[in-house]
C-alpha cells in the first residue's frame, strides 16, 4: 500500500462549516464569507504540507483551523486602523500612529462624540461662539503669549501662517534650515504652495546675522527660523539665534516667524532627556509667530498651533483658508484636554503616555522585562527569552540625536529566524510590531504601557505554541 496523503487529512469544508464553533459566524456574516475564510484558511494548511510542515492530530487540527476561520472573518469587523502594541522602542512612531492620547483626552473625545456639543456655541450669551475659545485661553497660559490658534496639523498652519503674510513677497531662512518632514514634504515646497518666495541665506553648515541682513529688501516679509527636528549639525557649524533674529526683525520691522516643530511645552531636561528647549522659552524671546505640532512632543492628536502676537493671530483667522484647515471637533476636544494637563508639570508628566514614555526610569524597564521573561521561561517549549539592554528613540521626526537606555524581552528560536517570529507576532490578536536585532526579535518596553505587558506574555505564549509545531 502507498503511503497516505497528508492532505487527505485537512477536513472538508462541509466538515467546517457544519462544526458547533462555525455557527455563529454564520448566523452573523453570512455562508459566503464564512466560506471564504475556510477556503484561505485550508490552502494555508495544504501550503504548508507541501513545504515538509507536519499536521497535529485530528482533533487539534479542526480546533486550529476552525479558530483560524473565527480570526479571519472577525478581520471583516476591524476595518481601518486597529489598535497595535508598539514594541518597537520608538516613541512616537509615525507609522504607527504617533502619539496615544492620555486617557483624559479619550474621555472628552468619547463625551464629544456621543451627542451634540457647545463647539461653536456660547452657553453663556446663548448665542454663535467660535470653536477656538475652547483652547485660546489655555494655550495664552501654557505658553505666555498673547493669543493661539489651533489647525489641523502643522504643516496647514505654515501654509495659513506664510499665505497670510508672504503672498507675493519674500521669505528669508538659512540654508541649513530647509528640512524635510514625514512623506517627502519639504519647507520650499510648503513655501512655493502659499505663494512666497524663499530666500536662502547662508551656507549647509554656517548662518550669521549679517547673512539675514543682506537678503532685506522692500519685498521682504518675513525672517523664518526652523527648528531642526529631525536631524542635527555638528561640527564647523554657526546658526543665529532665535533671540538675535527677533533684533534684527525689530531693527527692520520685519516679523519673524519659528517653526518649532515637535512641540515641548517644558524644557526636556527637565524629565531627564536632553535637546530640547520649551515652547515659553522660544516666546519670551519677543518673536512674532510660533509654530507646532499637537502629536509629536507635546502627546496629543494630530494638530498644528500657532501662538504669538494678537494682532498677527487675528489677521490668520480671518484668512479665507483658515476656514479649509481648521480643526474637526473631535480633535479639538482632545486637544482641550490635553492642554489642560499642562496646567501642572506634574500632571502632564504622569498623565501625558510620550512624556512618560521618555522619562521611565531604565531601571523599571528592567525589572518589567524581567518579570515578563520569568513567567515565560516557565512555558515556552520552541521559543528562547532572554532580557537584553539596548537604546531607544524618541521618533517623529523629535530630538534627533538623543539614544535613551532601554530594556527588551528578546526571543528567538534554532528553528526560525527573528524575521519570522517578527512576523507572527505581527499577525495575533493584538498585532505587536517590534524590531530585529543580530538574530532576535526585541520587545522594546520603552514604547509599551505597563498594562499591556500581560497581552505581550499572553502573545509570546501563543507564537510558541502555535508556530513550531
Amino acid at each position: 500500500m502507498g503511503r497516505e496523503n497528508p492532505l487527505s487529512r485537512l477536513p472538508s469544508l462541509t466538515r467546517i462549516l457544519a462544526h458547533p464553533s462555525v455557527e455563529p459566524l454564520l448566523a452573523r456574516h453570512g455562508r459566503e464569507v464564512v466560506k471564504k475564510a475556510a477556503h484561505s484558511v485550508l490552502d494555508s494548511w495544504r501550503d504548508r504540507v507541501r513545504r515538509g510542515g507536519e499536521l497535529p492530530g485530528e482533533d487539534t487540527l479542526m480546533e486550529r483551523v476552525v479558530e483560524q476561520v473565527r480570526v479571519q472573518v472577525s478581520q471583516l469587523e476591524k476595518a481601518g486602523p486597529v489598535r497595535v502594541i508598539n514594541a518597537t522602542g520608538v516613541v512616537i512612531h509615525t507609522n504607527l500612529g504617533r502619539a496615544p492620547l492620555p486617557e483624559r483626552a479619550v474621555r472628552k473625545i468619547a463625551e464629544v462624540a456621543s451627542g451634540y456639543s457647545n463647539l461653536e456655541y456660547d452657553l453663556t450669551e446663548g448665542k454663535r461662539g467660535s470653536r477656538m475659545a475652547h483652547v485660546e485661553e489655555l494655550l495664552r497660559e501654557i505658553s505666555g503669549a498673547e493669543a493661539g490658534l489651533v489647525v489641523n496639523n502643522n504643516a496647514a498652519a505654515l501654509l495659513l501662517l506664510l499665505s497670510t503674510f508672504a503672498r507675493g513677497k519674500e521669505v528669508v531662512i538659512s540654508r541649513g534650515e530647509l528640512v524635510e518632514i514625514g512623506g517627502s514634504f519639504r519647507i520650499p515646497d510648503i513655501m512655493a504652495e502659499s505663494g512666497a518666495s524663499l530666500v536662502e541665506v547662508g551656507t549647509t553648515n554656517r548662518t550669521r546675522i549679517s547673512d539675514y541682513e543682506r537678503a532685506v529688501t522692500d519685498l521682504t516679509a518675513l525672517f523664518m527660523k526652523v527648528h531642526r527636528s529631525n536631524f542635527t549639525l555638528s561640527g564647523f557649524t554657526e546658526e543665529v539665534s532665535l533671540r538675535d533674529l527677533v533684533a534684527l526683525g525689530e531693527k527692520y520691522s520685519i516679523p519673524v516667524v519659528y517653526d518649532m516643530g515637535s512641540g515641548a511645552i517644558f524644557d526636556t531636561a527637565r524629565f531627564g532627556v536632553p535637546g530640547e528647549e520649551g515652547l515659553r522659552r522660544a516666546v519670551e524671546t519677543g518673536v512674532s509667530l510660533v509654530t507646532f505640532s499637537g502629536d509629536k512632543l507635546l502627546g496629543g492628536p494630530q494638530a498644528g498651533f500657532v501662538v504669538g502676537k494678537k494682532e498677527f493671530i487675528d489677521e490668520m483667522k480671518r484668512h479665507p483658508l483658515a476656514r479649509a484647515v481648521r480643526i474637526d471637533k473631535l480633535c479639538l476636544a482632545g486637544v482641550s484636554a490635553l492642554l489642560s494637563l499642562y496646567r501642572d508639570e506634574r500632571v502632564a508628566l504622569s498623565e501625558i503616555p510620550v512624556l512618560r514614555f521618555l522619562s521611565e526610569d531604565p531601571d523599571s524597564l528592567r525589572k518589567r522585562a524581567r518579570r515578563i521573561a520569568r513567567q515565560a521561561k516557565e512555558k515556552v517549549v520552541h521559543l528562547s527569552v532572554t532580557v537584553v539592554s539596548d537604546v531607544a528613540e524618541c521618533g517623529g521626526g523629535a530630538l534627533p540625536g538623543v539614544k535613551l537606555p532601554t530594556w527588551c524581552v528578546a526571543l528567538s528560536s534554532e528553528s526560525t529566524d527573528a524575521g519570522e517570529i517578527a512576523k507572527m507576532m505581527r499577525e495575533g490578536d493584538p498585532p505587536i510590531v517590534g524590531r530585529v536585532k543580530e538574530d532576535l526579535f526585541l520587545i522594546d518596553l520603552r514604547s509599551v504601557f505597563p498594562e499591556e505587558d500581560s497581552l505581550v506574555l499572553k502573545r509570546i505564549l501563543e507564537c510558541d505554541g502555535g508556530a513550531f509545531e
